[in-house]
């Protein structure tokens, strides 16, 4: 069964990663339908998404209730995308935190900390793809 992955990422707190969001979002594409596809685009600015914010909570929110699952890319830190984590642990939806260990930042305890949050720590592409599909192995096999 394919599963349907919302997948969250810093917008608004800067748009630095948003190559690597890309490829992980091709990545999640191989092997689930990606509801948030958009987020990753290059095009969208750290202006964020158009429209009224209210629009955009609607979506968001409703694309979190539509989603089997949470994938979310948390280096850069992100009001909105950990929001998203506690809307998704709130409903009793698996979440993937994956977060870019350079030494140089530190992952909010909050998300760290959660029992409700699977957290991979990861230095390239290659070690969050493989996080991705253990992740995924996992849920599909539920």
């Amino acid at each position: 069964m394919i599963k349907k992955i919302y997948f969250a990422c810093s917008i608004r707190g800067g748009r630095d990663d948003a190559d690597l969001y890309a490829e992980l979002v091709l990545h999640i594409k191989t092997r689930a339908t990606v509801l948030t596809e958009i987020f990753a685009d290059g095009a969208l600015t750290a202006m964020g998404m158009p429209g009224k914010s209210k629009d955009i909570y609607n979506n968001d929110i409703a694309w979190i209730k539509q989603a089997d699952a949470i994938i979310a890319e948390v280096t850069s830190p992100s009001l909105g995308v950990g929001y998203e984590i506690a809307k998704a642990e709130e409903w009793g939806k698996p979440v993937l935190a994956l977060f870019r260990d350079t030494g140089d930042r530190k992952l909010s305890a909050m998300i760290d900390g959660s029992p409700f949050t699977q957290v991979a720590p990861y230095s390239d592409i290659e070690e969050a793809v493989l996080a991705i599909d253990n992740f995924l192995q996992v849920l599909t096999a539920k």
